[in-house]
């Protein structure tokens, strides 16, 4: 395999990318999309659905490297998520089909996901890069 990463895919062209897929694969526009890459690499997708436990609340699907997807009731900022269920993937970033099918499972109410995965973070970054890059748009 190609060491794409080596050959000058970024992270970022690379989670943009994947973030991309995951909206089209969920259904939503780009433009309710944003991630950002510090210390630890996370994501955001505003879902147009609300939660049934907190109705006057907007859902959304997260993602870290360090957790994977969740998905979560909106909160004001400084307080803290709102999890309603974890994703349960062998890896931080599972096909976009894949967290498609688990965000309808949690909006009709039949999936309660798993618990809190762990992922390896900075130390990985690499790895996560090469597994990315093939969402890159170039």
């Amino acid at each position: 395999m190609e060491d794409v990463a080596a050959a000058g895919i970024p992270l970022d062209r690379g989670l943009a990318g994947y973030l991309n897929a995951v909206a089209d694969a969920v259904g939503i526009p780009a433009e309710a999309t944003s991630f950002e890459i510090s210390d630890t690499a996370t994501a955001y997708l505003g879902l147009p659905h609300r939660s049934r436990e907190r109705p006057a609340r907007d859902l959304m699907l997260v993602w870290s490297e360090g957790h994977g997807w969740a998905v979560a009731v909106e909160t004001a900022p400084g307080e803290p998520a709102a999890v309603i269920a974890h994703l349960a993937s062998e890896h931080v970033a599972p096909a976009p089909g894949v967290v498609a099918r688990f965000v309808a499972e949690v909006i009709a109410g039949r999936g309660a996901g798993s618990a809190e995965p762990v992922f390896p973070t900075t130390t990985e970054r690499d790895q996560l890069a090469l597994h990315l890059a093939r969402y890159a748009r170039t």
